[in-house]
């Protein structure tokens, strides 16, 4: 009885995962499907705990479990309410990362318990080796898990200092032949090891570990800023995988279709990612794009630029019909979605439309600004997908560029030796008026010059974001 209960556990579990994944498609029910898979998830933790046995024995061992349940869900709960919107990214890449670390420790836990179910002395007096006879399927799994799990675990830390400035991008001469040798050469034991069996298969075994993270720490240390949004859905879609193989080890019917949802949303989100920036994946993990060594000339050298003030800035705003804002990092950084919101409401208390403009690739992960507004409570209706936003560039008067840089820039039409050529992007140069709001004329995430600054209708708004609009909106609100 007690089994079937728990299948039946494992069986709303999946259930309220699939449900959860649908509701995070929309940011009107994004939050609820996260409340719906949490809860499904500790539904078939709990029955794992007190219903799961094995030859008539449970678990056990309450204290170490709800001791190690309780420290995370502390330490989980404090970074989530902690963090800032800017550090959200790296957060994801750190979580990722030890989900990666979890899988791949799940690989060395069974594969010791394979060495360990053997007697090393009988296999030796017929003269045969002890992993002769261990089964090939559950090799292969444990190989999988183990270096899926360790390269999400090592590339996801990298991915996380690159996020919060702690790395820089770093790549020498010949480092992607060298990861491709270290990942052949990583698979060639594996492979070996799981047809072969020799008796020096728990050497080979920590040799793939090493590698793994190796490949893991190289893998990601090449690419550069731009591509970082396709990196984090990727390596997420690699701790769903090695979180499957674990499932499949377990035969734990709940995690294997975690695992398998993670994966595939992970992958189909990669995919988009790379479509967004009309550059294959093949093309972002060995083009290294956006790093710090842009091609130079992809922008105009020694080109002019005009400044507006804010007063004049409030009056073109104010007396519009439609306005677009177009938000980006900067926005994040200056933590101003806030007053971005307050000064929405006070266009519209003037008659004016107001609506955002929104880039899949905008920040530093994907769905990073519908997040950051919806913070602030902007109405998920006023939330244009890129497609959408740019039919209605050609009809507004004003579009307001908070923070945003790479995602608006005309080399990626106009302009083949950019790097960024190909690459869909808010098409905001169709309005009357551009204004944009940058601390300085930097270049952005990408290292590329935009050569929207430098076009006649465009004026730039300099300072930081919140403070900006903060004095915008008191110039609009005495007009």
């Amino acid at each position: 009885m007690e089994f079937n209960i728990l299948v039946f556990c494992y069986l709303i579990g999946s259930v309220t995962f699939i449900l959860g994944l649908k509701m995070l498609s929309n940011p009107a029910t994004a939050r609820k499907g996260n409340l719906v898979a949490a809860a499904g998830m500790a539904i078939a933790i709990l029955g794992t705990i007190f219903l799961y046995e094995e030859g008539g024995v449970k678990l056990g061992n309450y204290g170490w479990i709800f001791s190690a349940l309780v420290i995370g869900s502390v330490i989980g709960t404090l970074m989530a309410k902690r963090v800032q919107m800017t550090a959200m990214p790296e957060m994801v890449s750190l979580f990722n990362g030890m989900g990666g670390a979890c899988a791949a420790l799940i690989s060395v836990i069974e594969f010791r318990h394979l060495m360990h179910g053997y007697d090393a002395a009988t296999y030796a007096s017929n003269g045969s080796s002890y992993f002769s006879s261990l089964d090939g399927t559950t090799m292969l799994i444990i190989f999988l898990g183990l270096i899926i799990g360790s390269v999400s675990f090592s590339g996801s830390m990298v991915a996380w200092g690159k996020l919060n400035g702690k790395l820089k991008d770093f790549a020498f001469p010949g480092q992607h032949i060298i990861n491709l040798v270290i990942l052949v050469l990583n698979l060639a034991i594996a492979t070996f090891v799981i047809v072969a069996r020799p008796e020096e298969t728990p050497l080979f075994f920590y040799a793939i570990i090493v590698l793994s993270l190796l490949y893991g720490l190289f893998f990601v240390l090449p690419i550069g800023g731009a591509d970082m949004p396709v990196v984090i859905s990727l390596l997420n879609s690699f701790t769903g995988v090695a979180a499957a193989c674990g499932g499949f080890l377990y035969d734990n019917k709940v995690m294997l279709t975690g695992g398998i949802l993670v994966g595939a949303a992970g992958t189909l989100l990669t995919m988009l990612m790379c479509k967004a920036m009309n550059r294959s994946l093949s093309n972002v993990l060995i083009g290294s794009f956006g790093g710090g060594n842009a091609a130079a000339g992809a922008g105009p050298q020694g080109g002019t630029y005009k400044e507006i003030s804010l007063s004049d800035a409030a009056v073109v705003m104010g007396y519009a019909n439609k306005v677009m804002i177009v938000p980006g990092y900067g926005l994040a950084v200056a933590q101003a979605q806030h007053i971005c919101h307050e000064l929405e409401k006070a266009l519209e208390a003037k008659g004016v439309e107001v609506k955002y403009a929104i880039h899949p690739v905008a920040g530093r992960m994907p769905g990073h600004m519908n997040v950051l507004l919806a913070e602030a409570d902007v109405s998920y209706e006023k939330l244009l997908e890129m497609e959408v936003a740019n039919e209605e560039f050609k009809t507004s008067d004003v579009v307001l560029i908070l923070g945003a840089n790479d995602v608006v820039n005309p080399a990626a039409k106009s302009d083949p030796s950019s790097p960024i050529y190909g690459m869909p992007i808010l098409e905001v140069e169709q309005a009357k008026h551009v204004i944009v709001n940058k601390r300085s004329m930097k270049p952005g995430y990408a290292g590329i010059e935009n050569q929207l600054f430098f076009q006649p209708k465009t004026s730039m708004l300099f300072g930081d974001a919140k403070k900006a609009l903060q004095d915008l909106l008191a110039e609009i609100r005495s007009i």
